[in-house]
């Protein structure tokens, strides 16, 4: 039987993501950032999921995303809720979860040519 690699029809893929550190294509990543199929958004002023407001996610939302993934670091944690209805008020999904969860679902949804984009909260 032939394998055959399989390119995405996409820009930007996540090679993985933990709390601190990110790969985005072959590119090493040590401060938060915004990532869509097509773009990536780096120095995103997110230091903490606490910290998070509304006026903070508006580099996501101006990409006209249909879900918004929020990797929160090393482990999952949830948004204020302003931040929470800041999306749902726009019938904007947002899931909240930990980056290297946030990495493996952002590749599944780009693949699937999902209007995705994912913002990742890593602390150095």
């Amino acid at each position: 039987m032939p394998l055959n690699l399989e390119q995405p029809d996409h820009a930007f893929t996540m090679r993985g993501a933990d709390g601190a550190i990110a790969k985005v294509n072959e590119r090493v990543l040590a401060t938060s950032f915004v990532l869509a199929p097509d773009r990536l958004v780096e120095g995103w002023e997110a230091a903490s999921v606490d910290a998070l407001t509304p006026a903070s996610i508006e580099p996501l939302l101006a990409l006209d995303p249909e879900v918004v993934l929020l990797g929160t670091g090393a482990r999952q944690a949830f948004p204020p809720p302003a931040v929470m209805a800041a999306c749902l008020t726009r019938g904007i999904g947002l899931e909240a979860m930990s980056n290297d969860a946030a990495a493996r679902t952002f590749n599944v949804l780009a693949g699937e040519g999902r209007r995705v984009v994912a913002g990742f909260i890593l602390v150095g």
